[in-house]
């Protein structure tokens, strides 16, 4: 299958830990035919890989009805989950910047993740709450709820228009953040959303029968026939 085989490239080439708390992250490469040479670097559209990782374990059922709660993608669907979270938990606002680079050397006592000038701004996007909320309904644990209203509550207080809809900002690590008068349509179809299932009953859009595409719009699971 081309999932299977992209998950276990992303795993042999690209998975990396930073110093000095090992949080897990996917690396760039610079180079396709020097796998070595990795650039410690993750945007937040990569924050969608954690509910990746544990949709392709389970198949949308409980981890433990899946009986694979042990598992490695179980494993580093939760721990990338953590590191988007971590994005969030580590700024004034609480809101992650577009792109984190990643602290490599075991000799330093620095962060584990740092946040270029150019990077600071944050568009409202949807990953890291994608996420939380395959994380929450796969394994059942209230933490991401908590992460989920956390996040919830930090859009509330510095994104929120007294005249009606949401700003992006331009700097997650300042207050008062100064917001950049745009709202994409992906904050309401996919962020909002997401947050609205996080705190939904589980059996509401089963995941064992419906599939989020990439705008989070669900779509039946069907089994193909005569090849189709």
């Amino acid at each position: 299958m081309e999932y299977d085989t992209a998950v276990n490239g992303i795993k042999k080439h690209l998975i990396q830990q930073s110093h000095p708390n090992q949080y897990t992250y996917i690396a760039e490469l610079m180079d396709i035919t020097h796998p070595s040479n990795k650039h410690p670097k993750m945007d937040h559209l990569v924050c969608f890989m954690g509910g990746s990782f544990i949709l392709g374990a389970t198949e949308g059922d409980n981890v433990y009805d899946a009986k694979v709660q042990n598992s490695e993608d179980v494993r580093l669907g939760e721990e990338i989950t953590e590191t988007c979270y971590e994005m969030y938990n580590m700024t004034a606002t609480g809101l992650a910047s577009e792109i984190v680079y990643f602290n490599t050397d075991n000799q330093t006592d620095g962060p584990d993740m740092d946040i270029h000038s150019r990077d600071r701004h944050n568009l409202l996007r949807p990953e890291t709450i994608e996420s939380i909320f395959l994380l929450y309904r796969m394994t059942g644990n209230e933490k991401y709820r908590e992460w989920g209203w956390k996040i919830f509550e930090s859009f509330e207080k510095y994104t929120r228009l007294d005249e009606g809809g949401y700003s992006a900002l331009r700097d997650v690590t300042t207050i008062p953040p100064i917001r950049d008068n745009r709202m994409d349509t992906f904050f309401l179809a996919e962020t909002l959303k997401y947050l609205y299932l996080l705190f939904s009953p589980s059996d509401f859009i089963p995941l064992q029968n419906y599939v989020f595409n990439t705008e989070a719009h669900p779509l039946p699971v069907f089994t193909p026939k005569n090849n189709l």
